[in-house]
């Protein structure tokens, strides 16, 4: 599970195997339509869930914090790993 945020701003949740290369694919604007109009996007967090059914689980979860809770969460991650 991963979260990203794009140029405009926005935040978009996402959940894949390989998140250095579903990163890239954004970027290159062939990930979603969502992400390819609001190129170059940055991860902000990722984490490991272990099982898809478990990440989509995450996801749906996630998707549904504010904003400020997503970037509390990113910014948790920084603060622990120095």
């Amino acid at each position: 599970m991963y979260v990203i945020e794009c140029r405009t701003g926005e935040l978009y949740v996402g959940i894949c195997k390989d998140v250095a290369q579903r990163v890239r694919l954004h970027n290159t604007g062939r990930a979603t339509r969502y992400t390819k109009y609001r190129i170059p996007v940055k991860l902000i967090y990722s984490e490991f869930c272990g099982d898809y059914r478990s990440a989509r689980k995450r996801e749906r979860v996630v998707k549904k914090f504010s904003r400020e809770k997503k970037i509390a969460l990113a910014e948790k991650i920084k603060t622990s790993h120095p």
